[in-house]
């Protein structure tokens, strides 16, 4: 088992509204498994619980997410990992607006 402590810096394109761009993050990951909780992009804490995919650097989240505009909401992204950096890019959604989310978490392991 794991724990990973991060900072998500992240861009909303295409998404209008105030939006949050830093998103601190605790998760805990074994083999695959995970579950953690941070800052969203609405200014709420989210939690969640899912699974991780991992080819190489290249990762794959799906989870169950609260913290939205329904209880509970599915959440998926795509990652790029280096030493202490993960890249991502997942779909957003305010206010029936499809748009993307991208950016960068600093990575303390």
């Amino acid at each position: 088992m794991e724990i990973l402590w991060s900072l998500g810096l992240s861009l909303h394109l295409g998404l209008a509204g105030d939006l949050n761009p830093i998103h601190p993050h605790v998760r805990i990951d074994n083999n695959g498994v995970i579950a953690g909780a941070y800052y969203n992009s609405l200014d709420v804490v989210s939690t969640y619980a899912g699974y991780r995919y991992e080819y190489n650097q290249f990762g794959v989240e799906t989870a169950a997410v609260t913290g939205y505009n329904r209880p509970v909401v599915p959440y998926v992204r795509g990652t790029y990992d280096t030493d202490n950096m993960r890249i991502f890019i997942a779909p957003g959604l305010v206010d029936d607006t499809i748009g993307v989310v991208i950016g960068v978490e600093l990575t303390i392991k």
